[in-house]
């Protein structure tokens, strides 16, 4: 009578055991990517902070269409209400990709500007700021990539059979990653006559 117990008890054991390991390794994963999901958030905050000194800089420097610096400055404000939103979810990334995107792009509009400024290009407070927002967006690719890496891997888990039972039996879903705007592949057309 004992062995006849002894047996479904062993599985039922293996089974709770094989539960709390796969249970906890989602869990692992699912952080992981909350993680990167912050680092990615620190990068474009990092941007956010440089951005307000390199338009001192030009301000203080030469005279600039104030439109380009006021829609900047803007841009800014904008994107980094948008750093509070702590929920990881796929319109969150959009509404944040786009708001750095567009940022990124005005910014880059500004630095193709400063080139027909040789004084500005010369002074080291702009240098320097241009080098830190250069290695700044090296970061924010960076920080990308590990996050998409994370949500694959995450991802990879939560589909695996036999994972994908104690997964879904836990309440642990797909996320999505970044994904490239459509035209990412073209290069960007810098029109001053807007």
């Amino acid at each position: 009578m004992k062995r006849k117990l002894l047996v479904p008890l062993a599985i039922a054991v293996l089974l709770i055991i094989y539960f709390i390991v796969t249970y906890n390794s989602l869990v692992k994963r699912d952080e992981k990517v909350k993680q990167d999901w912050s680092e990615v958030q620190n990068t474009y905050q990092r941007r956010l902070d440089l951005i307000p000194n390199l338009v001192s800089v030009v301000k203080g420097v030469s005279e600039f269409e104030s439109s380009l610096l006021q829609k900047i400055a803007q841009l800014r404000n904008n994107t980094a209400a948008s750093l509070n939103q702590s929920e990881i979810s796929a319109d969150n990334y959009a509404r944040q990709k786009q708001l750095q995107d567009s940022l990124a792009s005005n910014v880059n509009r500004l630095i193709v500007l400063v080139e027909a400024y040789p004084e500005l290009q010369a002074t080291k407070a702009y240098l320097s700021l241009q080098t830190d927002l250069v290695g700044t967006e090296r970061r924010i690719k960076v920080a990308r990539k590990d996050f998409n890496e994370s949500v694959y891997n995450y991802n990879r888990s939560v589909k695996r059979f036999p994972t994908n039972l104690v997964a879904s039996i836990a309440g642990f879903r797909s996320k999505q990653g970044f994904e490239s705007t459509a035209g990412a592949d073209q290069a960007v057309e810098i029109n001053f006559n807007k």
